[in-house]
């Protein structure tokens, strides 16, 4: 099974930018799917972006033009790059992989927040 291992996570005024990064501990080429997800304190884990292998991408509503998703076959690595950070930004972000069936893997998650 492939091992998910996120970071770059950390705190960030509002407006800042910052770079997740997912590393997979193997290939991610097999999954049609990798994506990102998030969860606030009492609120429900919801999913933030997506891409497929073949590059095409989906964003929540919340984040588009503000997040972007990018994914390294090469490097094993799915990346988020996330700007003009808001406080509802705030969260704890988990980075998943997809297969045809469904998830097959989570990493542990990340915590970012967007504070003065």
């Amino acid at each position: 099974q492939v091992q998910l291992v996120e970071s770059g996570g950390g705190l960030v005024q509002p407006g800042g930018s910052l770079r997740l990064s997912c590393a997979a501990s193997g290939s991610i080429s097999s999954f049609p799917v990798m994506g990102w997800y998030r969860q606030a304190p009492g609120n429900q884990r919801e999913s933030v972006a997506l891409i497929w292998s073949g590059g095409g991408t989906n964003y929540a509503d919340s984040v588009k033009g503000r997040f972007t998703i990018a994914r390294d076959n090469a490097k094993n690595t799915v990346y988020l790059r996330m700007s003009s950070l808001k406080p509802e930004d705030t969260a704890v972000y988990y980075c998943y992989s997809q297969t045809v069936s469904g998830i097959a893997g989570w990493g542990q998650g990340t915590q970012v927040t967007v504070s003065s």
